[in-house]
């Protein structure tokens, strides 16, 4: 992690951020959807930009660890398109943070294709267990995402 990337604000219920990201035309099936597990794909890289933006580097003795991933599909995403990916900040634990995910295609107003949820955990690598999250971490992570309106 940087230090000198650090905010007097920190991270709060209610923030959001926001990542653009292409599909792929390989990552359809042969009816042009998205794969199911490619939402999951889309999550992950919306969340490692976050983490790396951020600051952190990897590995480390101590970093976020994903404790749940859910997807609930709501519409078929197709290529070509553009996903923008929200991640929506519901509750921050001693240890952990937990999102609302939605995707949504750049540009197309009806609302989300798919809405998900991760929970992330703080953990000490070395002691293999869960720490609380340092607060230069939330401030951080508060200087990437937007504040709650």
């Amino acid at each position: 992690m940087n230090p000198d990337n650090l905010s007097a604000r920190i991270l709060a219920v209610g923030d959001t951020h926001e990542t653009e990201l292409p599909l792929r035309w390989g990552d359809s099936d042969a009816l042009n959807h998205l794969n199911n597990t490619l939402y999951f794909r889309l999550m992950e890289e919306a969340r490692m930009q976050i983490l790396y933006e951020a600051g952190f580097e990897l590995p480390a003795d101590a970093g976020p660890i994903l404790a749940h991933a859910s997807c609930d599909f709501l519409r078929p995403l197709t290529y070509p398109a553009n996903v923008r990916v929200t991640h929506k900040v519901t509750r921050i634990g001693r240890s952990s943070a937990e999102f609302e995910l939605l995707l949504e295609k750049a540009g197309d107003a009806e609302g989300p294709y798919a809405r998900g949820r991760n929970v992330l955990v703080w953990m000490d690598y070395v002691a293999n267990a869960s720490a609380p999250w340092p607060p230069e971490v939330l401030a951080q992570l508060g200087a990437l995402f937007r504040p709650a309106a």
